[in-house]
């Protein structure tokens, strides 16, 4: 890969996350991402939040870490276990929104009941 691509991941939406996020996503200790940063497995930044230093990690290099560290397997299931959770967040956001409109169809309908008895 050369320089410059390697720099453009760095701003890519998507293609890094912080060093908890990776924690949680791929069940990693900060132990085990420290030593990846000290192998140079995991290339990283530091980025600082209200002066809290946190790591900015590559995503790719996190998923060969894992994949190389725990098996294929593992890399696979936790990739599926967060698709699985996304999809459920959307499934509830959107019954959420559709109680809301059924709320707001029967307002409707009932305002028109009332208009139409007016007439």
């Amino acid at each position: 890969m050369s320089k410059k691509n390697y720099e453009q991941l760095w701003t890519v939406k998507g293609a890094t996350l912080s060093d908890k996020s990776a924690r949680k996503e791929y069940k990693l200790t900060q132990e085990e991402i420290l030593e990846g940063i000290n192998e140079g497995k995991l290339h990283y930044r530091v980025n600082y939040i209200y002066d809290n230093p946190w790591f900015r990690l590559l995503r790719s290099d996190v998923e060969k870490f894992v994949e190389e560290r725990h098996g294929a397997n593992h890399l696979h299931v936790i990739k599926l276990k967060t698709e699985l959770k996304q999809i459920e967040k959307e499934i509830k956001a959107l019954k959420t929104q559709t109680q809301s409109l059924e709320i707001r169809k029967a307002e409707i309908h009932a305002l028109l009941e009332i208009k139409k008895g007016k007439e």
